[in-house]
């Protein structure tokens, strides 16, 4: 199939010759440019895993090698925002992944019970064991991801982690609980690492992941009973106003529709509001050289103030403001261009 395979089909076509027997024999020269076209594309064909972490049904997401050995000294490992659909983060990835040259692996993990298990797998592998971790909550989602880690990343390794929004505040968490990690560095985008209930969006959704979360399942529980079909054409008029949208995110915002995905999503907002309180400035300054904070101009959830406060108290920090109108939820239309950026700003220290 020359679509499939990245050709011309004209080109491709110019080159067929119909033989007997309904056989058809194809005899073609590839362009060199269209040869490098398809080793492209193979290198970026992500691979999706769904495993059991902490009793909990795990989605990963890798670019390049899905088993690390001694020749990957560095790991990119992507730790989502909430809701944690590692599906959100393709073409982010798939960016960074061939902006380095194919060179380093690019894996994302999903956070516990965040996305919908194959037949094969339940939401919860172990109630019990489940329960007792509270591995759906902020703080069993932080030893989920350090679960990950000890089990299919080896230490020597060199971890480049990528926070989005909650994300950041469960990497400080990481960095705090396990100070051995080798982590080059940690690129906060959008974080959420403080005062979340007071921000605009926090005053908004506090009452409503804490008050009325019970509630809220109503209409969560009434849309996952619809065909999946109806369920994308939803989103797709949700999205409609998004000019630039990245058409990727529609399939996992599906999957949030599942009931069980969305009902955790919610949980852990909910703890998050009662939770994300302080900003953890002990960790920041025992690892200030290793982070870089990256803050949303005109976000809700993390407004302009927060980064003028933290910049004031770390003035050697690495703090910067968004000057491009990245929404927080950049993965919706700017992932390519977000993910450029992490490139540049890290580049040296791959170097080193």
């Amino acid at each position: 199939d020359a679509a499939v395979m990245g050709l011309n089909p004209t080109s491709v076509l110019g080159h067929i010759n119909t033989v007997t027997n309904d056989v058809l024999v194809v005899f073609f020269v590839l362009p060199a440019v269209e040869m490098e076209n398809m080793v492209t594309d193979r290198r970026d064909e992500p691979q999706t895993e769904f495993l059991y972490c902490s009793g909990a049904v795990t989605e990963v997401l890798r670019f390049g090698s899905p088993q690390l050995h001694s020749g990957h000294k560095v790991l990119f490992l992507i730790i989502p925002g909430n809701p944690g659909a590692v599906g959100f983060y393709r073409t982010f990835m798939q960016t960074i992944h061939s902006t380095f040259g194919y060179q380093h692996p690019v894996w994302a993990v999903s956070h516990a019970g965040h996305c919908v298990p194959p037949d094969s797998m339940d939401m919860i592998e172990d109630p019990s064991s489940a329960a007792e971790g509270d591995v759906f909550g902020i703080s069993g989602q932080i030893e989920h991801k350090l679960a990950f880690l000890r089990k299919h990343v080896p230490r020597e390794t060199s971890l480049v982690l990528v926070g989005h929004s909650i994300g950041c505040y469960i990497i400080l968490e990481m960095m705090k609980r396990d100070p051995e990690l080798k982590i080059l560095k940690a690129v906060m985008l959008f974080p959420t690492i403080e005062r979340m209930a007071q921000t605009p969006q926090g005053k908004v959704m506090t009452p409503v992941l804490c008050q009325m979360r019970y509630v809220a399942y109503l209409p969560v529980f009434l849309l996952s009973l619809l065909p999946d079909r109806l369920k994308t054409s939803l989103i797709k008029l949700v999205f409609s106003g998004i000019k630039c949208l990245d058409q990727t995110v529609v399939q996992p915002t599906v999957g949030l529709l599942s009931g069980d995905c969305a009902a955790n999503a919610m949980y852990m907002g909910g703890q998050e509001m009662r939770k994300v309180l302080e900003r953890d400035n002990i960790t920041i300054m025992n690892n200030l050289g290793k982070l870089i904070f990256y803050y949303g101009a005109t976000d809700h959830w993390c407004p302009v103030q927060y980064f003028h406060d933290i910049k004031q108290d770390f003035p050697h920090g690495d703090f910067r403001l968004c000057k491009n109108g990245f929404r927080h939820a950049f993965v919706l239309d700017t992932g390519r261009e977000v993910a450029k950026m992490v490139v540049e700003w890290i580049r040296g220290d791959l170097r080193t």
